[in-house]
């Protein structure tokens, strides 16, 4: 079960690992650059802490934790999950239109889907700090359905790292900011 579970949370590692790539922004449009440096500098620490919050997600759920481990754990990822996307969310928007082909309505969506992510971890924390640790029965019970949904956040993660990769924002995997290393 909690394999499950750190399955659904490598899927939100999948958009720290596109924003960790080279490529883009190579069409030397210096505006575009400076557009997407004003957007990463805001993004480095979130992205900082959902990378942590991921791996901290992970180690917990591949050991034999206790609920209650399991439960503090997952509450407070989620909580800081919610958190670093709606900031990501905020900052693609107030950053202004990129000076790239399409730009406004690219930016709108992927803030628009970062405005999701956060409202489904939120959703997630509320279902996690339902469960009742005490009763393992109904709490492994409980956690199948937050890994379920934690599946359908991470799906929208991926679809905003392709909005990310297909439209003239990709200017932003170029900056050191959204880059963030992995660890082994």
């Amino acid at each position: 079960m909690n394999k499950k579970l750190a399955a659904a949370v490598s899927g939100g590692a999948v958009l720290m690992l596109v924003l960790s790539g080279c490529g883009g922004g190579d069409d030397g449009d210096k505006k575009a650059d400076a557009w997407a440096k004003t957007v990463c500098d805001k993004w480095e620490p979130e992205l900082t802490k959902i990378k942590t919050t991921n791996d901290e997600l992970k180690r917990v759920a591949s050991q034999s934790s206790k609920p209650e481990e399991v439960q503090k754990t997952d509450s407070a990822a989620f909580q800081t999950l919610s958190e670093a996307y709606k900031t990501m969310g905020g900052a693609l928007t107030a950053a202004g239109e990129p000076p790239v082909t399409d730009g406004k309505t690219a930016q709108e969506a992927v803030a628009k889907s970062y405005q999701e992510i956060s409202k489904g971890y939120t959703d997630l924390k509320t279902k996690i700090d339902a469960l009742d640790p005490k009763d393992q029965a109904k709490f492994a019970e409980g956690l199948q359905q937050v890994a379920g949904g934690l599946t359908e956040v991470a799906a929208n993660e991926t679809a905003s790292k392709e909005k990310l990769r297909s439209t003239g924002l990709k200017v932003i995997n170029s900056q050191k900011g959204c880059q963030v290393t992995t660890s082994k």
